[in-house]
């Protein structure tokens, strides 16, 4: 009855700790740090055009590190965790009818402008098959310099409309 009384405090207490690892090792793994974006859901010839453009995104933009958001899709990418994001395939902006939108140009890839509520700009392209959004957070609220890094693979990959 002793060699009894010793096991149940050991069984007692291996039984919770067993349980704590398995609960903290499932955390690590499911956890994801990564932002979640809406994907979203273009049409087959956009679909095309941007997993195309998915090819030819840079590493590095401004020094911060491509960082994908979640979920994994080729119609989305982001760098910075979060600080810059692209989402290709989106839906033409209502805005886009508005003759008074602001519109940039970055190495002859045009951008409109938008400045949502509490948020960084997002620029949307104009004049192409696939429209592409990238939103930028607060800090670049007056700085479209990013929107270089895009001008290039957007400019290769995504045919210009007219």
């Amino acid at each position: 009855m002793t060699s009894s009384a010793r096991r149940s405090p050991r069984s007692i207490f291996l039984g919770p700790s067993a349980a704590v690892l398995v609960l903290a090792a499932a955390g690590c793994s499911l956890s994801d740090d990564r932002p979640s974006v809406p994907v979203p859901t273009p049409s087959a010839e956009a679909a095309a055009y941007c997993e195309a453009l998915h090819e030819e995104l840079p590493e590095t933009i401004l020094e911060l590190e491509r960082s994908d958001p979640s979920p994994d899709s080729e119609l989305t990418a982001g760098w910075g965790d979060g600080a810059i994001v692209l989402r290709c395939g989106v839906p033409r902006p209502v805005k886009m009818d508005d003759p008074q939108s602001e519109g940039v140009e970055a190495d002859g890839v045009q951008w409109m402008l938008e400045q949502p509520e509490g948020s960084g700009p997002r620029f949307t392209t104009t004049y192409r098959k696939a429209y592409v959004e990238v939103t930028l957070d607060s800090t670049y609220a007056h700085d479209i310099t990013p929107l270089a890094s895009f001008a290039g693979p957007v400019a290769k990959t995504v045919p210009n409309r007219l």
